[in-house]
């Protein structure tokens, strides 16, 4: 189930980065939202998982995000990006310049 959660992070990480974020939509709901709070739910989800904790939005601090129009910082890097990483704008985790693939074990416990 990580793998696929993981798929769908790049997935919208792409879409987003492409400028055709509303992309992951699918096409049979498009009477049933606003564009708006689509792209703003999109954008604030990309922020719960960059790569570096501190640059994540606390739970509080999400919620806050969803409920208002204030402007939002700019996404970067999803902790589970596997491809070529896409130039980011001068801000303090962009100036690291190592990237790694995060390896991610998942443990199943089942009753006997």
């Amino acid at each position: 189930m990580e793998a696929r959660s993981s798929m769908g992070i790049v997935a919208a990480w792409m879409l987003w980065f492409s400028g055709i974020p509303l992309e992951l939509i699918d096409k049979c709901l498009s009477d049933s939202y606003t564009p708006s709070e689509a792209l703003r739910s999109l954008h604030v989800a990309l922020l719960c998982v960059q790569q570096r904790p501190e640059d994540r939005p606390n739970m509080s601090s999400a919620v806050l995000m969803l409920g208002s129009e204030n402007p939002l910082p700019q996404s970067k890097q999803p902790g589970f990006f596997m491809g070529s990483n896409p130039p980011e704008k001068d801000t303090s985790s962009s100036k690291h310049q190592s990237y790694s693939a995060n390896e991610v074990t998942v443990t199943e416990l089942h009753a006997r």
